[in-house]
């Protein structure tokens, strides 16, 4: 497994990482607190509190996760 931060600021991004999770043939998950959500959930993830960053969990190893990090490079924070 493979984590990062995330920030979603807009509800342009939500939809937009939702597109990309959903292409992934593996889990994503997102925790917000102790809250933890499907990352392909556009729902779920709107019920997070996107004011802050955001764990994404992603159950595949490094080099699975490799492309599907390069495509979210722009809502990895810190």
């Amino acid at each position: 497994m493979t984590s990062v931060k995330i920030m979603l600021n807009t509800i342009e991004d939500v939809k937009s990482f939702v597109t990309i999770v959903t292409k992934c043939p593996y889990d994503v998950d997102l925790v917000s607190g102790r809250y933890a959500i499907d990352g392909k959930s556009i729902m779920g993830i709107f019920s997070l509190d996107l004011s802050k960053a955001i764990q994404a969990n992603i159950h595949a190893d490094a080099n699975e996760s490799k492309e599907f990090i390069e495509e979210i490079k722009a809502y990895i924070v810190g």
